[in-house]
């Protein structure tokens, strides 16, 4: 009995001991070591006033005029008055000389830069240049021998793994925040050009531009927005891996700009139908909607209804890799480009153009005519193009959406849409007529998904319809 006691006390021992060595990790030496490379910015913007009669929602004769008057500080009538909007951030010094990497969105439309370091001495700064796309400023400030950060590899993060983040949140300098890695290589609406770390690191309003530290007390990230429906920080909170920022100050600090590439499409994601759709083992890839005449894509060969598979030897996961991968690419390059054609695999060669300042949006439009006939399977009422339609639209077939009723009312169809295709299995079938289109329907059963290339206004668009209605 007393051997199995000592030995339920030298296991329990044990545990103990374990549960020592992987208790929460300590933070201290991490801080010590890097916390004076963390810096505070402020910015100041004066926003030009105009005249105004009264300062107050009321005209002199109202009672609450003279009400408000007496409580509110003297406001000089008709005069223009300007106003100064200070915003708070945070950054780190990648150089000893002075360079600062932060954010662009705490430097946006700044008409002063200050810095204060951890021992208290300010600096205005220069802004060498500011990337809104991905969200990366460069600031130089005029010191020497200052502390610098050591960069890490955010490939090598591990989702589970630890992080902290320093920073100004509401102005309290370098206040200290940690949590974990919650996801890699996000993709945010609106937000194509960078691969988002995902942590529940607590951040807010002042963090923004400051570092997200490893273990080894290493940048990896930048800590750039959070998720959020009351506007405070609520779990979910985004950082710009500190990789493709080193790539974008590089240009900065060279040109003050960035170049980015472009190829001449508009993409979609491929879904799980799509792919069943275009013979593809399983989804992946960028569907290619459609392409810019006279560009890029259109010179290498490319075509709507292709799926982009690899650009430059680079795999293409999600659609959202793709504008990430061209964007980084350097305008001129002559590169590689696999994709997926009519159930075969094809290696195209392209030209890499310039992405402009301001990316052009195509406008989309359409008009209906009434229904004048029943139904399809797929529960579209279509008709066929007149000549005339057909020569403004610049094609030789497609069929017109007039009504939209049973499943395909839950899909992404609009009346006005033109159908240009059907896609089944790799192979497309452009549409030139009502009659052709129900004679393909007909060969589908019940629970069969039916693919089809849209176009709507300027831009296409490949929609799947789960599920056929009936015979008809």
């Amino acid at each position: 009995m007393k051997k199995l006691l000592s030995a339920v006390f030298l296991l329990f021992l044990s545990f103990a001991a374990v549960a020592q060595v992987r208790g929460l990790p300590d933070f201290t030496e991490l801080v010590e070591k890097q916390g004076a490379a963390v810096v505070n910015i402020s910015t100041t913007q004066v926003i030009k006033g105009r005249s105004m009669q009264s300062p107050f929602p009321f005209d002199e004769d109202d009672p609450m005029f003279d009400l408000f008057r007496r409580f509110m500080p003297p406001h000089g009538r008709g005069a223009p008055r300007d106003f100064e909007h200070r915003s708070l951030g945070s950054g780190f010094i990648l150089s000893s000389d002075g360079y600062i990497l932060t954010n662009a969105h705490v430097v946006d439309g700044a008409d002063e830069v200050v810095v204060k370091l951890t021992d208290k001495r300010e600096f205005r700064a220069k802004v060498i240049g500011a990337d809104k796309r991905t969200d990366v400023a460069l600031l130089k400030i005029e010191a020497g021998n200052l502390p610098t950060v050591r960069l890490g590899d955010p490939e090598a993060l591990k989702v589970g793994e630890w992080v902290l983040a320093i920073g100004s949140p509401f102005g309290f300098d370098n206040s200290v925040t940690a949590g974990i890695v919650s996801a890699k290589g996000r993709s945010l609406p609106q937000e194509n050009y960078v691969p988002f770390i995902q942590t529940d690191v607590a951040i807010n309003p002042g963090n923004s531009g400051g570092p997200l530290f490893n273990m080894k007390g290493e940048v990896v990230g930048i800590n750039s927005q959070i998720y959020s429906r009351s506007g405070g920080f609520m779990g979910i909170s985004f950082a710009i891996p500190i990789d493709l920022a080193m790539d974008i100050q590089n240009q900065l600090k060279a040109h003050g700009k960035v170049s980015r590439g472009r190829m001449g499409v508009v993409i979609q994601e491929v879904t799980k139908e799509l792919a069943e759709s275009f013979g593809l083992g399983k989804p992946q890839g960028a569907l290619v909607n459609s392409v810019e005449k006279g560009g890029p894509a259109e010179k290498a060969g490319i075509e709507p209804g292709d799926v982009i598979l690899k650009f430059d030897g680079k795999a293409i996961a999600a659609s959202s890799d793709l504008p990430r991968i061209v964007g980084m690419t350097r305008p001129g390059s002559r590169v590689p480009v696999t994709l997926w054609r009519k159930g075969a695999q094809r290696e195209l060669s392209l030209v890499v153009a310039e992405m402009p300042a301001e990316e052009r949006q195509a406008a989309a439009g359409g008009k209906a005519k009434p229904a004048e006939q029943a139904a399809n399977r797929l529960g579209l009422v279509v008709s066929e193009l007149t000549p005339e339609q057909r020569r403004e639209l610049r094609t030789n077939g497609g069929l017109l959406v007039e009504d939209i009723r049973g499943n395909a009312a839950r899909a992404d169809l609009r009346p006005g849409d033109i159908i240009l295709a059907l896609i089944s299995k790799g192979t497309t079938t452009e549409l030139r007529s009502a009659e052709q289109f129900n004679r393909l329907l007909s060969q589908f059963d019940k629970s069969a998904n039916v693919t089809l290339l849209v176009r709507r206004g300027d831009m296409q668009t490949f929609v799947t319809i789960k599920g056929i209605n009936g015979d008809r």
